[in-house]
């Protein structure tokens, strides 16, 4: 079908292209630019969308982390819903996502996916991502680790389509700013989804003089 004959179906059918959602949730660990630069890349990805859901401790968080106000953050994003929002569209299983990023994710918000604890929006919202079987991405922000998180980490990484993706250190980039660094991991944890970040440099190998 020639691209002429699609958009000659498209207005008589009345059909849209949908974009694939990502549902973004932020929590209130440390790691608020991880999230800003994961929207980034979404938003340069034509056929994705971003809905966001921000906790009152990720709001609080953003103001100590960075610059950037809960408007311009709010703006990378194609759609924004309040975490008091039980009913909104992410708390329903027919609302067509790609599935869900939490960035940073807290031990708390973790220890609320773990037990199917969903009291709001982010929450309920993860759970309707194990249930339907889609991807979720935890970038799990904690240190020292005890053992109560690694037993809830263990736990949700035994279920179908749950990656943890604690933001490490890469040090085969040779990063030459905390800025590379978070780009960096913010394309680790949306290569998930299929995004490819375009100055994102994998691992090649070590050549033959290096040994």
């Amino acid at each position: 079908m020639s691209a002429q004959d699609s958009r000659r179906l498209i207005q008589i059918t009345g059909c849209k292209t949908m974009k694939k959602r990502i549902i973004v949730g932020a929590s209130g660990a440390s790691g608020l630019p991880l999230l800003i630069q994961c929207l980034k890349l979404i938003k340069e990805h034509a056929e994705y969308a971003s809905c966001l859901i921000m906790s009152d401790g990720a709001k609080l968080t953003l103001q100590h982390e960075t610059k950037w106000t809960m408007e311009e953050v709010y703006a990378l994003a194609d759609e924004t819903f309040e975490l008091t929002e039980i009913g909104a569209k992410p708390a329903s299983g027919s609302f067509k996502t790609e599935g869900m990023l939490v960035v940073p994710c807290s031990m708390k918000t973790l220890a609320g996916i773990h037990s199917g604890y969903a009291d709001n929006l982010l929450l309920r919202a993860a759970d309707v991502t194990l249930k339907e079987g889609r991807i979720l991405v935890l970038a799990a922000r904690e240190t020292p680790l005890n053992s109560i998180h690694l037993r809830n980490m263990y736990e949700l990484s035994m279920l179908n389509g749950v990656r943890i993706i604690p933001p490490m250190l890469t040090y085969y980039i040779k990063p030459e700013s905390v800025e590379e660094m978070t780009y960096h991991s913010a394309a680790k944890l949306l290569e998930p989804f299929g995004i490819e970040a375009p100055d994102y440099r994998r691992w090649e190998g070590l050549s033959p003089s290096s040994f």
